[in-house]
């Protein structure tokens, strides 16, 4: 462990409620869905789910036409049957450009990786670059991974550091920390990430690359909310959530909007604070929306 420069960090960490149980996390969000599921299991939620997907391709063989043609998927449904647009399209920091070229569709946002997306294992000098030559393609948001080598050896000074400037470097746009919860995996790591991530910038907080680890759960959309609560009523700042990592249905849609609901509160139901980042779920909330 790097016992170097942890003071301010481990008292950020102890001021926050500690982290439950696993099975204490479990009877909580059972709870949740059972008292909200249902009554959140409307036509209405889905479209208002619909108009928080950061709609995403990040495949080693994408193309400029590939991207194009989802740009223009998203040009095309726009104002069909009264449904919203995407929140964003995210993709690959050299397609940026692309996507900025094409898209028409009012209100949606061009975000993209970076930051050597998906491991995060790479010099920092290469990382603010990625970033900065995205930012200078168009990118309005910029979703990075954690260091986690840096976080899980007790380095959180150089975790920190690197988050604070990519965040300088963004030049005012949206900054997406993605904790890659599913290799965090215990609920006290998945908190003091939150927390570092918040307390160096973070617009919001991602749960998951989707990549070499298990994705967006149940349990860690918990925790991040709560974090985030916490941080609000503290500190009186509104920062983002979004899930992401193998969430295809409708029906897992409305599970964590009825989380983000019960634990953050009305005010996060906007798609300035609350993002789901998906592919496949894009085809199963409109089969649902239009019947």
């Amino acid at each position: 462990m790097v016992e170097t420069n942890t003071t301010k960090y481990t008292e950020a960490f102890d001021a926050f409620a500690p982290a439950l149980s696993l099975e204490e996390i479990d009877r909580r969000i059972s709870e949740i869905l059972q008292e909200g599921y249902e009554r959140n299991n409307t036509r209405e939620v889905k479209k208002f789910l619909h108009s928080t997907i950061d709609l995403t391709t990040l495949a080693g063989a994408d193309t400029e036409e590939k991207v194009a043609q989802l740009v223009g998927s998203v040009n095309d449904f726009e104002g069909t049957e009264d449904v919203p647009s995407v929140a964003a399209i995210c993709v690959y920091p050299n397609f940026v450009k692309t996507v900025r070229e094409v898209l028409t569709a009012s209100g949606v946002q061009v975000a993209c990786v970076s930051g050597a997306f998906p491991a995060s294992q790479s010099f920092t000098e290469v990382k603010i670059a990625e970033t900065a030559l995205a930012i200078a393609a168009g990118a309005d948001e910029i979703d990075i991974v954690l260091n986690l080598g840096a976080f899980l050896s007790g380095d959180y000074l150089e975790a920190s550091t690197e988050i604070e400037e990519q965040k300088a470097t963004a030049r005012g746009a949206h900054l997406k920390v993605i904790l890659e919860t599913g290799a965090l995996k215990e609920p006290e790591l998945i908190r003091r990430a939150s927390i570092l991530a918040l307390f160096s910038g973070a617009d919001f907080l991602k749960t998951s690359t989707g990549k070499e680890y298990p994705g967006a759960d149940l349990r860690a959309a918990y925790i991040l909310c709560s974090v985030l609560r916490e941080y609000k009523d503290k500190y009186g700042e509104q920062r983002g959530v979004k899930f992401s990592g193998g969430i295809r249905s409708a029906e897992e849609a409305v599970k964590y909007y009825t989380l983000v609901e019960a634990i953050l509160g009305k005010e996060w139901l906007d798609n300035r604070f609350f993002r789901i980042g998906a592919s496949s779920l894009v085809g199963s909330l409109q089969q649902e929306i239009l019947g």
